[in-house]
C-alpha cells in the first residue's frame, strides 16, 4: 500500500506524507479525533470562518518541519534519518492531549493539561507501534540529547508556532498576523545545540514577534473570544455542579463518563479506559449538549446553553486597570433583581477577571541570532531600530461580563 500520500492543504497547496509510519499515525483512531476538534474553538462568532481544526494544523506542521529538516541538513547539520523521522512524529502528536474547546474543558470536568494528555496519547500509541515513538517522545520531553530538535518542536520561534500563526491569520482574515514562514525556515541553524536564526532573517523574526503579539490581542485574547469562552466554562461548571448533586442532564455517553465521574492525570496514566473514553469526546459532544441544556429545568444552565448556541453573549468590560470593586458591585445588584437569582447563582452570571500576555520573553527558549562573525545574541539585544523590551514585558487586561440590556 502507498503510505506517501499527498494532501491539498488550503494554506501551503499540496504537502507530502514524508514517512510511513506518519501515515500510520494519522490513520489511528486517536489522531483522527481531531477531525472533530477546532483549532480556535468559539472565536468562529468573531470570526465566522475560523472552522479550520487541530487535524489541519498538525498536518501543516508536519510539512513545514519537513522543510525545516531540509534546510539544516543543507547547512551540514547532522539529523539522522531516524531522528528526523522521530521529530516529525513529535511534531505530528503535538496537539493530541487537546479536548473540544481544550482550555474551557480543562478548567472544568477533566483536571489534566493537555501537554500532560499528549504525553500519554504518545506513551499508548508507542505500545502500540513496538516501541518506534520512544526517540519521538524524548524530544517532545526535552530530554533527548540535541535539544535543538526539541526547541523545533516547542520554543518561542518553533514549528507549531509557524503554522498555527500563518493557518489561523489565514482563516480568520487578520493578515496583520502573516509571518514569513519560509523565510524563518530558511535562516534556521544551530550553534552550540540551540536553534538560532542567522542574521539576514533578523527582521523577519521582528515581523514574526509583531505578528504574534497582534495575534493573540485581535483574535485569541479578543474581548468577545474571552467572553465567550468564559461563558462556556461557567457553562460546563454549572452542568458539572449538578452532576455532582446527581441532577440528571443529557450528555452523550463520552461526555457522561467525565460529567459524573472526576478524574486527575494518573487516572489517565493508570488506566486505558480513561484515555480511551477521552477520544470520543470531542465538539460535537459538547454542542449536543448544549442544544439539549437549552430546555432543561436548570435556570442557569438553560441561560447559558441558550446564549451560546444563538450567540446571545454577555457584555465584557476590558479595561487596562483592575476594575473596581464598586462598578462589580452596581452590576451584580442590578443582575440580581432583573435575573431574581440568589447569592450562589450570580457567580454565573456576573464575573470577572484578568488575562495576559508577553509578545516574547527574555527569560528561557530565547530567540538567539547568529552573526556572520559567530556571535550569537538574543534577538532582544540584536535587534537595532524594535523595542523589544517593551514587547516582552507581561500585558494584563482586566475583564467584567455580565448580560446586556440591565
Amino acid at each position: 500500500m502507498n503510505k506517501r500520500k499527498i494532501f491539498n492543504d488550503p494554506v501551503y497547496g499540496f504537502i507530502t506524507i514524508p514517512y510511513e509510519i506518519i501515515f500510520d499515525i494519522i490513520e489511528h483512531p486517536y489522531f483522527q479525533r481531531l477531525r472533530r476538534i477546532q483549532q480556535l474553538g468559539l472565536s468562529n462568532l468573531v470570526y465566522p470562518g475560523a472552522n479550520h481544526t487541530r487535524f489541519h494544523h498538525a498536518l501543516g506542521a508536519v510539512h513545514l518541519m519537513s522543510k525545516a529538516i531540509h534546510v539544516l541538513r543543507s547547512k551540514n547539520i547532522n539529523i539522522s534519518d531516524h531522528e528526523a523521522e522521530s521529530v516529525t512524529i513529535a511534531i505530528l502528536l503535538h496537539d493530541m492531549g487537546h479536548g473540544p474547546f481544550s482550555h474551557a474543558l480543562e478548567k472544568t470536568i477533566i483536571a489534566a493539561h493537555h501537554e500532560e494528555l499528549s504525553v500519554q496519547f504518545m506513551h499508548f500509541l508507542n505500545l502500540e507501534f513496538d516501541n518506534k515513538l520512544d526517540t519521538a517522545i524524548e524530544i517532545f520531553k526535552g530530554t533527548y540529547p540535541k535539544r535543538f530538535l526539541h526547541q523545533l518542536v516547542s520554543s518561542q520561534i518553533d514549528i507549531d508556532r509557524l503554522d498555527y500563526l500563518t493557518r489561523d491569520s489565514y482563516f480568520t482574515g487578520v493578515h496583520e498576523g502573516v509571518v514569513g514562514y519560509d523565510r524563518l525556515i530558511e535562516m534556521l541553524d544551530v550553534a552550540n545545540d540551540e536553534l538560532v536564526i542567522e542574521q539576514k532573517g533578523i527582521y523577519s523574526v521582528e515581523k514574526f514577534i509583531i505578528a504574534r503579539r497582534v495575534m493573540y490581542w485581535q483574535v485569541y485574547l479578543h474581548k468577545t473570544v474571552i467572553c465567550a469562552e468564559q461563558m462556556l466554562i461557567k457553562t460546563l461548571k454549572r452542568a458539572k455542579y449538578l452532576a455532582q448533586t446527581k441532577t440528571e442532564l443529557f450528555a452523550t455517553p463520552a461526555l457522561q463518563y467525565f460529567l459524573y465521574n472526576d478524574f486527575e492525570i494518573k487516572d489517565f496514566i493508570e488506566n486505558k479506559s480513561v484515555i480511551e473514553k477521552f477520544v470520543e469526546l470531542d465538539d460535537t459532544d459538547i454542542y449536543a449538549a448544549l442544544k439539549a441544556w437549552q430546555n432543561c429545568d436548570d435556570k442557569v444552565l438553560s441561560f447559558l446553553s441558550d446564549a451560546i448556541i444563538n450567540r446571545k453573549l454577555f457584555k465584557i468590560e476590558l479595561e487596562n486597570v483592575i476594575i473596581s470593586s464598586e462598578r462589580i458591585a452596581k452590576v451584580t445588584e442590578k443582575v440580581k433583581k432583573k435575573f431574581k437569582v440568589d447569592e450562589f447563582d450570580l457567580q454565573y452570571f456576573v464575573f470577572n477577571d484578568s488575562t495576559s500576555n508577553s509578545a516574547y520573553t527574555t527569560e528561557s527558549n530565547r530567540i538567539n541570532i547568529k552573526f556572520r562573525n559567530g556571535n550569537v545574541l538574543d534577538v532582544a539585544q540584536a535587534s537595532d531600530h524594535l523595542n523589544l523590551a517593551a514587547l516582552s514585558e507581561t500585558v494584563v487586561k482586566h475583564y467584567l461580563c455580565y448580560p446586556k440590556n440591565l
